[in-house]
């Protein structure tokens, strides 16, 4: 189905069964994130209005699933990692580790292609960010949040998130 895919089409384009034979020829990867430290960072960057956390995430909590960002929307919801079988799933806080493994399984040099990451300073920061950010919240927004984040929660190890209390 070389001929008919380009960068721009998407894969609800074709039929199932081109569907199926295209993902089968490819090797799936999906990085996956915490989404509450994909909240922080979507606050951070000021991809909302909103003057405080707390009220982010309220807009957050209001704009539902059907209707959220791309930047905060479950990734249940964006990548379906229950109808499409991947090969990896890499965990943000891991890509000097997993992409190294990743680049041998495909033969390729690991030195020459892998960039430096700063994972555990990363980390780190993250969770004390999330600590901060989470103390911000009521008691009742803590309980959405999980809720909006639910099948993340149940479909990632996610084991460290604030959410996952």
């Amino acid at each position: 189905y070389h001929w008919r895919h380009t960068k721009e089409t998407q894969l609800s384009k074709f039929n199932q069964t081109e569907i199926e034979a295209m993902l089968g020829s490819y090797t799936k990867v999906l990085f996956v994130r915490d989404p509450f430290h994909r909240l922080i960072a979507t606050f951070l960057q000021g991809m909302g209005s909103s003057p405080s956390f707390s009220s982010f995430v309220e807009d957050v909590l209001g704009s539902g699933i059907r209707n959220a960002s791309v930047a905060w929307k479950p990734l249940v919801s964006l990548c379906l990692p229950c109808l499409i079988q991947y090969d990896y799933v890499v965990m943000f806080g891991f890509h000097r580790q997993e992409l190294g493994h990743l680049l041998r399984r495909a033969g390729l040099s690991v030195n020459s292609l892998l960039p430096k990451f700063t994972d555990t300073q990363v980390l780190w920061t993250y969770r004390w960010l999330s600590e901060q950010m989470f103390s911000e919240l009521s008691v009742q927004q803590k309980k959405k949040l999980s809720h909006f984040y639910r099948w993340d929660l149940s479909a990632f190890p996610f084991s460290s998130s604030y959410l996952s209390d």
